[in-house]
């Protein structure tokens, strides 16, 4: 039997999903579904946020995150997948609850202040983007989730939106949404190939789940590892080591990272050999998915299909919930 609580979790289609998104979030969705009912969204609304300019880059992507998510085993018997946008009952809630929060306590939200500052927005930043801490409580409260899978960059926007439902449930004198809890990845945020703290779509530094295997090679081959590491018998630098990084978190075999990184320290170990067993790690990691994505990718319409029936019920959740908010807001007319 499942547990009461109800989980909602989803990503920007930008692009399709990388490693970092598969320690970060999906491994967690795999675990949960078969624990809570889980709902994971497709944030195409949110997307646009920094993408108006490109709405077909968003339209695209909502179909290679929907093979990523299933590639990787998120099972639509167990979870239902919904697209943001054909959820009209989210920006209703999401108009409502702006009247609750003022535009200083968004641009003191850290997780906001640090993606303009990523972004360089400066004063030009879109209205959307500023906002989008509201929208993302209302993706949240909307099927009134209890826990949220998140990273520890937006554990501000959970605790924003503890605040809205603070304000709500007090305002309007009634109960209606519960403060949800969020739930933090095994594994921190994962670094680019780069060395750069933040792996993502925009760096140039990522490894995608779709990636075949040569652009994997390629990729890991270029990987940062320790520039004072120049000829096989010097002594190398493991931290800050970005091949030693990922080994630590996608090699199970613990045991042989350990005699690898006490090698490369003392000196013996060459970063192409060290490289290349890295490829291979990925590589068995990533070529199931990437073989089962493949033969998704035949039957595209089967997988939209997928996305709409779980859209159409999760239209009827949203329904009931917007009910209870405009009785209590007096909003009901009919």
């Amino acid at each position: 039997m499942k547990s009461k609580d109800i989980v909602l979790t989803g990503d920007r289609p930008t692009g399709p999903l990388h490693l970092g998104h598969y320690v970060g979030s999906l491994l967690n969705r795999i675990a949960l579904q078969d624990q809570y009912t889980q709902y994971v969204m497709i944030a195409d609304i949110q997307a646009l946020t920094d993408n108006a300019d490109n709405p077909q880059k968003v339209r695209d992507n909502v179909m290679e995150v929907m093979l990523d998510y299933l590639a990787v085993g998120i099972d639509p018997e167990k979870t239902t997948f919904f697209v943001q946008s054909m959820i009209p009952e989210i920006a209703e809630l999401t108009v409502l609850y702006l009247n609750l929060v003022t535009v200083s306590r968004l641009q003191r939200n850290p997780t906001v202040k640090t993606e303009m500052q990523q972004k360089s927005f400066g004063e030009s930043v879109p209205a959307g983007f500023l906002m989008y801490p509201v929208s993302q409580a209302a993706d949240i409260t909307f099927v009134k989730a209890t826990l949220v899978p998140v990273g520890e960059d937006q554990l501000p926007v959970i605790e924003q939106t503890h605040e809205i439902v603070r304000s709500f449930n007090r305002i309007y004198g009634k109960e209606i949404f519960p403060e949800p809890k969020a739930l933090l990845s095994q594994v921190g945020r994962l670094s680019g190939t780069d060395g750069k703290a933040k792996m993502g779509k925009s760096m140039g530094n990522a490894i995608f789940l779709s990636d075949d295997e040569a652009t994997l090679k390629k990729k890991v081959m270029s990987m940062y590892t320790d520039p004072g590491h120049l000829r096989v018998q010097d002594p190398g630098q493991v931290e800050g080591n970005m091949v030693f990084e990922y080994l630590d978190i996608f090699d199970t075999n613990k045991e042989k990272v350990s005699e690898l990184k006490q090698q490369y320290r003392h000196g013996g170990l060459g970063d192409v050999t060290l490289k290349m067993y890295l490829f291979d790690v990925l590589n068995a990691l990533l070529t199931p998915i990437r073989q089962k994505r493949m033969v998704l990718a035949e039957n595209k319409e089967a997988v939209l299909q997928i996305l709409l029936e779980g859209t159409k019920k999760v239209r009827q959740v949203a329904a009931q919930t917007m009910q209870e908010v405009r009785q209590v807001m007096h909003l009901n007319y009919e």
